[in-house]
């Protein structure tokens, strides 16, 4: 797993290298795997954490609390979250980059406990208008960030989109690059937007040449997924 982590950052360094940019926040994607599996990539020194299930990311923050890390790790909520599940969600994460209405942001906001620094927020925009997919349409991006920044508790920081997944990649450059419009124009209204959340295992290339400032890395990473942690 180390030497997964160490082959994605340097592809991932030479890809940013080569378009210009910084190199892009890697997020390890671990969803479906034990805790024991981040233990040991966070070992490796990756320090940013994706989960798609908050009970799933609690039960894992209560293993690794008895694992005596060395640095705290940082967790970023990437699925979908439901109202009720917002409380926990806004208590437990460092980010919530799977916003998509006005409603989830004033839970957020209502429950970020004053302990903690505010929480940062990605819109999850639906660039492809799959009816499939939850994000919110691109012509809501603007009412929706508004309702975002009127929360206290919670910091405005950009955007977060899953392109539809054809086959051919070349093909999902569109959404990218509509993204990356979004993302410029919300960045010109705000002054904390600073990240563009786009690319996974197969496209995160494609997406760093077109201006993702964060990759979601799974399968890359860790390898196929079991099945679902409980």
């Amino acid at each position: 797993m180390a030497d997964a982590l160490r082959e994605v950052s340097e592809t991932l360094y030479s890809a940013a290298s080569g378009a210009g940019c910084d190199t892009p926040v890697l997020v390890a994607v671990s969803k479906l795997q034990p805790a024991t599996a981040i233990a040991e990539l966070a070992a490796a020194g990756q320090r940013d954490f994706g989960e798609n299930y908050v009970q799933e990311a609690l039960r894992k923050r209560q293993e690794l609390a008895v694992t005596g890390l060395a640095r705290p790790l940082t967790w970023h909520l990437i699925g979908h979250l439901q109202g009720n599940k917002a409380k926990e969600a806004a208590a437990a994460f460092d980010w919530v980059q799977s916003v998509d209405r006005a409603s989830i942001a004033a839970a957020l906001g209502r429950h970020r406990p004053a302990a903690l620094p505010p929480l940062n927020v990605l819109l999850q925009v639906n660039v492809d208008d799959e009816t499939s997919k939850n994000g919110c349409h691109p012509d809501e991006v603007g009412a929706l960030a508004a309702a975002v920044v009127a929360e206290p508790r919670l910091r405005l920081r950009g955007l977060m989109i899953i392109p539809a997944p054809w086959p051919d990649l070349e093909a999902r450059r569109p959404a990218f690059r509509t993204a990356k419009q979004i993302f410029d124009d919300l960045r010109v209204a705000y002054p904390t937007v600073d990240t563009l959340s786009m690319g996974m295992s197969d496209d995160y290339l494609l997406a760093v040449g077109e201006g993702a400032t964060m990759v979601r890395i799974g399968s890359a990473l860790f390898g196929a997924r079991g099945p679902r942690a409980s």
